[in-house]
C-alpha cells in the first residue's frame, strides 16, 4: 500500500495526485522556471524509534511554492548519526524513483530536478559530504548541501 503524502492544508495525496497538482500549479504560470526537488530529514524519538519526513517541494523560482510531506517512523535503533543520514539519502531516493517513475504517465512541463541533503561543509556530517552527493548522482541526480538543501533542512525539518 503506497505511503501518503499530506498536503499544507491536511489533505492526503497519491504521488499521482501530487504530480497532477504540481503540473497545475505549473500551468498557472508557464512562463516561470520551476525545481521539483526532494529532501528528507531525520529525529531519535527515543531508544527504539526513528521519525523521519521526507517532503517533495516545487520551486516557483522567484515567485514562491508548494510543499507536501510524510512521516516514517522505523521501529529500530540508528547507532551513529552517520546511519541515520545514510537513511535519510536512501528514503530521498526512493521518493525521486517513485516520483521520476510515475511522471512518466503524464505531459510534464519543463522542470529540473533536485535532491537536497541535511549535510554540509560544517559540523558532524562534513565527512559524509562527498560520499552522500555520490550516491545521488550516482543515481543520475543533482545533490544539494547546506545551506542550499532547504528542502531536508528546512521544509522536512518542519515536521520531524
Amino acid at each position: 500500500m503506497e505511503t501518503l503524502f499530506h498536503s499544507s492544508l491536511g489533505i492526503q495525496l497519491s504521488t499521482r495526485q501530487i504530480i497532477e497538482e504540481l503540473i497545475r500549479f505549473m500551468q498557472e504560470d508557464e512562463k516561470r522556471n520551476y525545481k521539483i526537488i526532494i529532501g528528507s530529514d531525520s529525529e531519535a524519538n527515543n531508544s527504539v524509534a526513528t521519525d523521519f519526513v521526507s517532503a517533495i517541494v516545487i520551486h516557483r523560482v522567484g515567485n514562491g511554492g508548494r510543499y507536501f510531506w510524510r512521516r516514517t517512523v522505523m521501529h529500530r535503533k540508528f547507532h551513529t548519526l552517520r546511519e541515520r543520514i545514510l537513511e535519510e539519502v536512501l528514503i530521498s531516493l526512493q521518493v525521486a524513483h517513485e516520483f521520476i517513475t510515475t511522471t512518466k504517465q503524464f505531459q510534464m512541463p519543463k522542470f529540473s530536478f533536485e535532491i537536497h541533503i541535511d549535510v554540509g561543509e560544517n559540523g558532524e556530517t562534513r565527512e559524509m559530504l562527498q560520499e552522500l552527493v555520490g550516491m545521488i548522482r550516482a543515481n543520475n541526480f543533482e545533490a544539494k548541501t547546506k545551506p542550499d538543501s532547504y528542502a531536508a533542512s528546512k521544509v522536512a525539518d518542519r515536521h520531524v
